[in-house]
């Protein structure tokens, strides 16, 4: 529309590059803002500049608009999106985490597949733009009926509004009125202090090695999950059904995930380690196919069982992040964990120059990546039937320790 050709063919790439720049922003700061303020507040107002940027989107006059507009959906999108999650796990207890942390990522890949439909039905840019944005006008107005995280209040020290909010949650469930009455948390008795911020995770020896092994671990989770759909062969076909099907062979992943991890014999850990080692196989073992295999043994399939796996390794490691970090600290954690996993993504494009050096080249890279997170992630201690930690304070009991690997009673 733009006449975007030639010398202006970048701006295409690079309306594409500023979006991802502005969710490396929001992935960042949001997480520690929803710490400090609450998360109520700051997901509605992500979720209500993401509706107004998105409308700017898809009404540009002219191109800057339309690139500083992507750039700025990028970063309330971004860090919404990670609040939105968090909130969504301390609205119920511990055991309950796992079905609504899988419940909520598999809306992305039913996403995809809607948006793809649409794309086939709303073929003009500007149209489908607004009309893919419109339902997030309706989200809006029914946010403001939630309330605050449970959670969140009471590692503040703000147990009255905690219990309320547990009231108002029961009786929503049907239950009769509580007898309620929480102890006050370790972390809130000495109000003298300053609230957690990001640095926490630098300074606590327990949170820094935790979180030096978590973003590699999400950073290679994105490096797989990219470098499998650009490497390992691409779909023939409709464009609108290829980019369905991209979205639905993750969903399969989602059932798999909520059966192993709640398992005592597998866990969040073993669970987790299993799918990245077997993606980390699926990328060095589509460079010893040829390309004329048959439907199940061509690179096209393998590449999509290998998706498959890496997305349960994405559904797992968002899960097994909120549970490994204190309350006060949550939401920093996922953002600065996030923040890596968008490297990932970025780099992922480049290695395909590397079959310069050899055509199997990509596929070590991207495996050796896999297992070695795979690996690592054995490093980390299981969470399942384990307490969450409320306060940093909390991660002074060896209850929570890191690199214990200590089974649960």
């Amino acid at each position: 529309q733009w006449y975007l050709i030639e010398q202006e063919a970048y701006k295409v790439s690079l309306a594409s590059s500023l979006f991802f720049a502005g969710l490396l922003i929001g992935n960042i700061t949001f997480g520690p803002l929803s710490d400090k303020l609450g998360r109520k507040p700051v997901y509605i107002s992500g979720l209500f500049f993401d509706v107004v940027f998105g409308y700017v989107t898809a009404l540009a006059p002219n191109y800057d608009i339309f690139a500083v507009s992507r750039f700025f959906v990028g970063i309330v999108n971004g860090g919404m999106a990670l609040v939105s999650f968090v909130l969504t796990q301390e609205y119920v207890g511990k055991s309950f985490w796992s079905f609504t942390g899988s419940l909520t990522n598999l809306t992305f890949a039913v996403g995809i597949a809607v948006y793809a439909l649409l794309g086939y039905c709303v073929r003009e840019w500007r149209y489908l733009a607004l009309v893919s944005n419109t339902p997030g006008v309706i989200f809006l107005l029914l946010s403001f009926m939630l309330p605050e995280s449970p959670r969140w209040l009471y590692s503040q020290g703000k147990t009255a509004e905690a219990e309320d909010v547990l009231q108002y949650i029961a009786l929503g469930n049907g239950k009769e009125r509580l007898n309620l009455k929480l102890k006050p948390s370790a972390g809130t008795l000495r109000k003298d202090e300053s609230a957690p911020g990001i640095l926490n995770l630098v300074k606590h020896p327990v949170l820094r090695w935790r979180t030096i092994i978590l973003m590699y671990i999400w950073y290679v989770c994105s490096f797989v999950y990219y470098g499998l759909t650009l490497n390992a062969g691409e779909l023939r076909g409709n464009l609108y059904l290829n980019v369905a099907l991209s979205g639905l062979v993750e969903v399969p992943a989602f059932p798999l995930c909520m059966f192993f991890i709640e398992k005592s014999w597998s866990g969040r850990r073993k669970t987790m380690t299993c799918f990245l080692i077997f993606a980390g196989f699926a990328c060095i073992f589509t460079m010893f196919l040829p390309t004329n295999a048959g439907l199940f043994l061509s690179p096209t399939s393998l590449a999509l069982c290998g998706k498959m796996m890496v997305s349960a390794a994405f559904n797992i490691v968002y899960i097994y992040t909120s549970e490994l970090y204190p309350t006060v600290l949550r939401n920093a954690g996922l953002g600065v964990c996030s923040m890596s996993c968008r490297f990932g993504g970025i780099l992922a494009p480049f290695v395909p120059s590397t079959k310069s050096l050899s055509p199997s080249v990509p596929f070590v890279v991207f495996g050796i990546s896999g297992l070695s997170a795979g690996f690592l992630t054995l490093l980390l201690p299981e969470t399942l039937n384990k307490p969450i930690a409320e306060s940093v304070e909390d991660l002074q009991s060896l209850k929570y320790q890191v690199l214990k690997n200590e089974e649960a009673e």
